[in-house]
């Protein structure tokens, strides 16, 4: 799927989506990753939903951000309560669902100018 693009050029905005991939302002991207509006964390250890550990969401909680989306690939799945314990003691407004949601809620998030993470499982 393409979206239109209406959030501010120098701001990071998804732009598609598909099986295995993202598009970030029409970049493809084919790994796990973390996208903010201001920078994108290519290097995110957590490369899929069995890899996930309370490590890979506290890195989250310490990102600045107000709400932080976690995609978990094509299908919601939702993290043992032991592994998203660090994220949900610290605060931050934090939600799950699969990479499609989680791609269109950020760009909502985005245009009204929320600090916003998406840190998104795709593989």
């Amino acid at each position: 799927m393409k979206f239109q693009r209406e959030a501010t050029p120098s701001l990071n905005a998804f732009t598609g989506y598909g099986a295995g991939y993202v598009m970030v302002n029409n970049r493809r991207i084919e790994r796990s990753v973390i996208v903010l509006p201001d920078r994108i964390i290519s290097d995110w250890a957590a490369t899929t939903f069995e890899a996930l550990g309370p490590g890979h969401l506290a890195a989250l909680a310490e990102l600045g951000c107000e709400v932080v989306l976690l995609g978990t690939g094509g299908q919601l799945r939702f993290p043992p309560p032991e592994i998203i314990r660090p994220i949900v003691q610290s605060r931050v407004g934090f939600e799950v669902m699969d990479v499609p949601a989680a791609c269109r809620t950020y760009n909502i998030l985005l245009s009204e100018g929320r600090k916003v993470a998406a840190a998104l499982l795709l593989g």
